[in-house]
């Protein structure tokens, strides 16, 4: 193995009292709330990925909706004592990508929220409630 091909260890944000991966993610959502984000999704990762315990997932209705919502859970988390670990997209606005250890943000444009599927792509082989698992069956299947 070629040494200059190996990647960095992923820093993490340690886990403290006030800033448990739950903490932050309750942060991101008051943020996403008070700038009223669209059809927000908060998918559990933990088991399926070591790179993060949540991904938030949330729409904007423009490109400059989608910037003030990733600048207002920037604000928000820093104003908590949390440091992003890192920031993308927020030029064009049409995906901004907040990475903040345990919890990573994505907040998209609708158009490109459906293109790229990630809920889809998170939640695959996850259990479906029951309401749609008893219409799934047979007449008769209980």
């Amino acid at each position: 193995m070629n040494p200059r091909n190996v990647l960095p260890a992923r820093p993490r944000a340690t886990p403290t009292k006030s800033h448990s991966p739950a903490a932050v993610r309750e942060v991101v959502e008051r943020a996403l709330e008070d700038l009223k984000a669209r059809d927000v999704k908060v998918i559990d990762v933990r088991g399926k990925t070591s790179v993060t315990d949540f991904m938030v997932i949330a729409s904007g209705t423009s490109n400059r909706h989608v910037k003030s919502i990733a600048d207002e859970v920037i604000r928000k988390t820093r104003e908590a004592g949390v440091q992003p670990l890192g920031v993308e997209g927020e030029r064009e606005a049409e995906w901004v990508l907040v990475d903040l250890g345990d919890v990573v943000v994505h907040v998209m444009l609708p158009r490109t929220r459906e293109f790229y599927g990630l809920e889809r792509l998170w939640t695959v082989g996850d259990e479906m409630p029951e309401a749609e698992t008893t219409e799934a069956l047979p007449p008769g299947a209980s």
